[in-house]
């Protein structure tokens, strides 16, 4: 009868073999909690970002720091636009608002777009003088790790959307809504004139 020798470390190696592959699965989980964190992290810093780079726009536009606005603005809009016109064409606009503050609501960021919807709010000063308020979707573009305001430009928008069609069904481009406060509402500017025609009408009549 032949008689089989145990190996006396067979049970050690088998325990070390049991704890290597338990300790897989584990170590896979931390490292997908610790993924999950990092996205979530620079989600929350990318969104703080964004917001700091509007806040810092409307801070420039209210003081009338044109020529740093104009580096605020993506490469496709300075192209179109130089530094100077860009300035004199807003300094020419400083008669007719003044600005007083900026709420920033909702911010959507994905990937090197930003989609924010804020309301700016002021006090018109010509043809008439008024409180008035524009809700508006702002839309921003990452260039060399800087986040860039389109500020409302068209012609940037539009391709920009154009070329991310997923970012643009998901924060679709509105137009800015413009109100004034009347008897201590706000009602929208498009809405007042209306009425104002159609009073106009019945007068004639």
């Amino acid at each position: 009868m032949t008689t089989r020798r145990t190996d006396p470390n067979s049970g050690a190696r088998a325990a070390r073999l049991a704890a290597r592959r338990a300790a897989l699965p584990l170590g896979l989980s931390f490292l997908l909690a610790a993924l999950s964190s990092f996205a979530a992290a620079r989600t929350v810093s990318d969104e703080s970002d964004v917001r700091e780079t509007v806040e810092r726009a409307f801070s420039q536009l209210k003081g009338g720091d044109y020529s740093a606005l104009y580096d605020v603005l993506p490469t496709a809009s300075q192209k179109r636009i130089t530094r100077e016109r860009f300035a004199s064409a807003l300094e020419r606009t400083r008669g007719m608002y003044a600005l007083d503050r900026l709420e920033i609501g909702a911010v959507h960021v994905a990937g090197d777009l930003a989609a924010v919807d804020s309301v700016v709010y002021g006090r018109a000063l010509a043809p008439f003088d008024a409180d008035g308020k524009i809700v508006l979707r702002q839309y921003l573009v990452r260039e060399g790790g800087r986040w860039r305001v389109t500020t409302g430009d068209a012609a940037t928008i539009k391709p920009l959307l154009s070329a991310h069609p997923d970012f643009a069904r998901r924060y679709p481009q509105r137009p800015p809504q413009l109100y004034v406060k009347r008897e201590g509402r706000w009602v929208r500017m498009d809405e007042m004139m209306r009425d104002a025609r159609r009073r106009a009408g019945v007068r004639k009549t």
